[in-house]
């Protein structure tokens, strides 16, 4: 009788054979443990075999990776060499990711599926040392996985020569043809042959972004197997109406509560993200955040902890949506919806992979409803609302009195009375008269209404009235030894000498005498 083992070899290899792969290939997915292909592999696998471009869609977690990366090793196959000549090992393949954490798991599929047939892959992103990757690239690489950024500075730095690329792959390929990318996009396809097989794949594809695929593709064969934008039916979506300032507090009490011991949180800003983080921290539960602005080590280093469970929540902004790849992730967390609704399918995307369940909720403020309905319109469904006791919306935490506001002053009420010491009263002076006045005859501080605003001062005046002067009680002052007999206490008084060399003061009707003009700037006489 034929063991598990014999009996789970069999299926492997009735099912990915049909597929016409190498048994190079069908070894290295029966080790990775595979046992028959997602429905975008055994249809897009066959395409690609046959040389054609392909626009493929697929839900998050169906094995899109797999789908690529098996039929371009069987085509590039033939042209494996041992030999360490570069001239033997030019760049056949090219990759291209959004994001540094997508690249480098490409890059791992890549190699854990050609790991028995002689063909060199690299990867390269921004965020570390440059000048490792040119040491690479100069020893020959046939398969490159790339971010659009770093490739550019290799390519200026006379890196890598793209001109034998055979195979181009945009992964992700919605944001990869974003506006923001199609220049750097551009500049790389130039640089490659007319002549080659182009593969776009991603989860979504709108309208737009197949337009301007379109650009890049002769004649693509589409291939979506399940219905655009739809999210994954194995994970449970829905939404907790909260006011914003309770965002977090509403997370801190739903981990706890529930004992989440690995949630997804996904911002919409870096520092927001860094802020949230730091939070949960505060409120006593291991988080960090991961996004563009740290290093790379430090994003890898943040998502290790948190797929080892060393961090319990792990805090990501969008760019970290794209191809994060987390075993059995059981919680995601929209804290600020998207405003791409698009991207609402690739957060929720990273739980419910590979046949497992998963949750995502969605903290929605008064200000997210309009981000909410076109979520909705996008998937075609309503997403179910949940409360949580102490935390519907409109409800404040504290439940504080709200004291009415003194009513508001005009102009010319000027600041509100204050009762006035005796001694201010006597010593004020008539309208018009001195600083009080204002030359009209109308007292300082009477508005356009004619009501009289009462005189500056107050509590300050009262107590300038009550102390005398500064230097009543202090101690008589002391000469310096060389003084010589003056006394620096009293006021100058200039000396007689002094008095008698000073000019005589000019009366105040004397006309002066006019200056000289220079004999250059006189006029000529008629």
């Amino acid at each position: 009788m034929p063991s598990r083992a014999d009996h789970q070899e069999i299926v492997i290899s009735t099912s990915f054979e049909s597929l016409g792969l190498l048994p190079e290939l069908l070894r290295a997915v029966a080790e990775q443990g595979y046992t028959e292909p997602t429905p975008i592999q055994s249809q897009a696998i066959p395409i690609v075999l046959s040389g054609r471009d392909l626009l493929g869609a697929a839900q998050t977690g169906t094995g899109k990776t797999a789908g690529f990366t098996l039929p371009l090793l069987q085509r590039l196959a033939p042209m494996a060499t041992k030999s360490f000549s570069p001239a033997l090992h030019p760049v056949r393949c090219l990759i291209l990711t959004p994001t540094r954490e997508l690249a480098i798991q490409v890059h791992e599929s890549v190699k854990g599926y050609g790991k028995h047939i002689s063909l060199r892959s690299f990867v390269v992103y921004g965020g570390v040392n440059i000048n490792p990757q040119i040491d690479e690239m100069k020893r020959g690489v046939e398969i490159l996985v790339a971010t659009p950024g770093r490739l550019l500075d290799l390519i200026g730095q006379k890196a890598v020569n793209l001109g034998k690329v055979q195979i181009l792959v945009l992964d992700e390929a919605d944001r990869m043809l974003d506006m923001g990318f199609i220049p750097d996009i551009k500049r790389i396809i130039a640089l490659i042959p007319a002549t080659r097989q182009t593969l776009l794949f991603s989860a979504t594809f709108s309208e737009e972004i197949r337009k301007l695929a379109s650009q890049f593709q002769k004649d693509p064969a589409k291939v979506e197997v399940a219905r655009r934008n739809e999210p994954i039916a194995l994970v449970t979506q829905y939404v907790h109406m909260i006011d914003a300032n309770r965002k977090r507090e509403l997370l801190s009490h739903l981990v706890k509560k529930n004992s989440w011991e690995q949630v997804l949180v996904f911002c919409k800003t870096k520092h927001g993200a860094n802020r949230l983080a730091s939070q949960l921290q505060k409120d006593g539960i291991n988080a960090d955040a991961i996004h563009g602005n740290k290093s790379q080590n430090a994003r890898i280093r943040a998502l290790e902890d948190f797929k080892e469970g060393k961090v319990k929540v792990l805090v990501a902004t969008d760019i970290a949506a794209r191809g994060l790849d987390i075993e059995d992730l059981p919680h995601v967390v929209n804290f600020d919806l998207p405003h791409v609704p698009e991207d609402y399918v690739h957060r929720i995307g990273r739980t419910g992979r590979a046949g497992q369940t998963g949750e995502a909720l969605s903290l929605v403020g008064s200000e997210d409803r309009p981000l909410l309905a076109a979520i909705e319109r996008l998937i075609n469904r309503k997403i179910e609302v949940r409360h949580v006791d102490g935390f519907e919306a409109g409800r404040t935490s504290s439940t504080q009195p709200v004291e009415a506001r003194d009513e508001p002053r005009g102009r010319g009420q000027g600041r509100r009375p204050s009762p006035q010491p005796a001694s201010q009263e006597k010593r004020s002076k008539p309208a018009g008269q001195g600083r009080g006045g204002d030359g009209r005859g109308k007292p300082r501080g009477e508005g356009r209404g004619g009501e009289a605003r009462p005189p500056r001062g107050g509590r300050g005046e009262s107590r300038r009235e009550e102390r005398g002067p500064r230097y009543a009680n202090a101690p008589a002052a002391r000469t310096s030894g060389n003084a010589g007999g003056m006394d620096f206490n009293k006021p100058y008084e200039p000396s007689p000498s002094a008095s008698a060399a000073a000019p005589p003061d000019e009366t105040p009707g004397r006309k002066r005498q006019p200056q000289a003009v220079p004999v250059l700037f006189r006029k000529k006489a008629a």
